[in-house]
């Protein structure tokens, strides 16, 4: 014969709360407990994309440690607030933060989720990768080495940059012609009707 589900959680984990009720059978008087169910409402999800149906509409979701996940993922929290934005050093920087998994309560997935702070991240990883390049190969190690060391030599670069693009900025742009001269000025012929 098998136990009940209720002998069994009372020898493996017993219940802190035990409801039993009287039952005349014929003439005896069985006790019969009454198992112990609880519905808890509260609101999960946050700050949703879409509105919630209404309350009478709603059904109770059983919840455990096999099925979380997938009520989570049916849930999707979504939570919306404003912090100091400590970047720039002014303001605030709007943030939303929406949740399918317990993964994305990692901090690289929060981070992830939030722009400015997701460039951060992938030129922290760009650095770690630059860094692992640099691990065995030592003439290029040397020569980043001397470039970032020599300040006089890094600011040459950077106005030969900014004279780069300045020249780039100013230059006549050149469009293709049918007739087969790719590099003719973008400027139109003056025309005989034209005073200049």
């Amino acid at each position: 014969m098998s136990d009940s589900l209720q002998n069994w959680v009372g020898r493996n984990r017993p219940p802190r709360v035990q409801i039993t009720y009287d039952v005349e059978v014929g003439d005896a008087v069985e006790k019969r407990e009454l198992p112990m169910v609880v519905g808890i409402m509260a609101d999960l999800s946050g700050h949703p994309i879409n509105p919630l149906p209404k309350l009478k509409d709603r059904r109770l979701v059983e919840i455990d440690r096999d099925n979380f996940s997938d009520v989570m993922g049916q849930i999707k929290p979504r939570l919306k607030l404003s912090v100091p934005n400590t970047l720039s050093g002014d303001g605030t920087l709007p943030i939303s933060l929406s949740f399918s998994t317990m993964a994305d309560f990692h901090p690289d997935n929060l981070v992830r989720q939030i722009a400015p702070l997701a460039k951060l991240l992938e030129a922290r990883q760009q650095l770690r990768d630059l860094l692992a390049k640099l691990d065995g190969n030592d003439e290029l190690d040397a020569m980043l080495e001397q470039i970032v060391q020599d300040t006089t030599e890094l600011e040459q670069l950077k106005q030969e940059a900014g004279a780069v693009s300045d020249a780039d900025a100013g230059a006549p742009t050149n469009k293709v012609d049918p007739t087969g001269d790719a590099f003719a000025p973008a400027t139109p012929e003056p025309t005989a009707g034209d005073p200049s």
